[in-house]
C-alpha cells in the first residue's frame, strides 16, 4: 500500500512538472515572463466565484461515493473490496466519455459565443449519442466478461462476486449515463453552472444514497442494493439533464 501511494506521488509528480517545464521553456505558446509573476487579489477573486459552483459540482459526485461506501461497510470486507474493484474499473472506462462530454461543453460555449445556439444544440445531441453507442458497448462487455476482468484483480471468490455483481449492474445504467454526462457538461459550457450542481446534489444525494440504504439495508438486498441505486441514479440523471436541457433556457442565460 505504501508503495502504491509513493508510486502515485511521483508519477503525478512527475506529470506536474514536465508540464511547467513546457510552460516555462522559450518558445511556448503561452509567453510567461517575470513580470506575469506577481499577485492579483482581484483576478483571484474573480477566478474562486468563477469556479466555486462548479468545485461544489464534483465535490458532490465525489462525496456520493463515500456515502456509497458507508453502506456497503456495513456488509463486510469482501463486499467493500469487491465494491472497491468494480468502482475502479467503472471509473476507467468512463475516463473516454469524460473528454467527450468536456469537448461538448466546448463546442457549445463556441456555439453560443458565435450566436448559434441551435448548433450548440444540435452538437450536444449529437454528442450524448455517440457517447451512449460507446458506453453501450462498454457496457455490455461489462455484463459479457465481467468474470474475467473481475479476475485481473482478485482470485478471493468472496470478493469477485461482489466485484462482478458491481459491474453487471451499474453497466446496465451506462446507456443513460452516455447522454447524462454530455448533458450535464453542456450546461457548464453554457455559463450555467449551478444547474448540473443542483441536478447533481438532488440525484446523488437526495435520491441515490437514501436508495441505497432502502434498498440494501431496510429491504435487505444487500450489496446489490447499492449497486441497483447506482443503475437508477445514472438514468434518473440522464432523464432530469434531458429535460432541463430540452427547455432550452441555458441558451438565454447566456446570449
Amino acid at each position: 500500500m505504501t508503495g502504491a501511494a509513493i508510486a502515485t506521488t511521483i508519477g503525478r509528480g512527475t506529470g506536474a512538472l514536465y508540464a511547467l517545464s513546457r510552460l516555462f521553456r522559450p518558445g511556448s505558446r503561452v509567453d510567461i515572463q517575470r513580470r506575469h509573476l506577481r499577485l492579483e487579489p482581484a483576478l483571484m477573486i474573480r477566478l474562486v466565484q468563477l469556479s466555486a459552483s462548479g468545485t461544489f459540482q464534483v465535490f458532490i459526485g465525489m462525496a456520493s461515493w463515500i456515502g456509497l461506501i458507508r453502506i456497503i461497510s456495513t456488509f463486510g470486507s469482501d463486499a467493500l473490496a469487491g465494491y472497491t474493484i468494480g468502482i475502479r474499473v467503472i471509473v476507467f472506462a468512463l475516463l473516454p466519455s469524460w473528454g467527450m462530454s468536456n469537448a461538448a461543453a466546448t463546442m457549445v460555449g463556441q456555439a453560443l459565443g458565435a450566436g448559434k445556439p441551435e448548433r450548440a444544440e444540435r452538437a450536444v445531441w449529437q454528442a450524448g449519442f455517440y457517447n451512449m453507442c460507446f458506453l453501450g458497448i462498454i457496457g455490455l462487455v461489462f455484463v459479457l466478461f465481467a468474470k474475467p476482468i473481475v479476475g485481473i484483480f482478485t482470485s478471493d471468490p468472496n470478493v469477485a462476486k461482489h466485484a462482478v455483481s458491481c459491474l453487471r449492474v451499474v453497466a446496465c445504467g451506462f446507456l443513460f449515463y452516455g447522454y447524462g454526462m454530455v448533458l450535464t457538461q453542456s450546461f457548464n459550457g453554457a455559463g450555467d453552472t449551478w444547474t448540473p450542481t443542483l441536478i447533481n446534489l438532488f440525484v446523488f444525494w437526495l435520491w441515490e444514497i437514501p436508495l441505497a440504504y432502502l434498498l440494501a439495508i431496510v429491504l435487505d438486498f444487500g450489496p446489490f442494493g447499492v449497486f441497483l441505486a447506482m443503475t437508477i441514479a445514472f438514468s434518473t440523471l440522464a432523464v432530469v439533464s434531458a429535460v432541463l436541457f430540452r427547455k432550452g433556457k441555458w441558451k438565454a442565460g447566456v446570449l
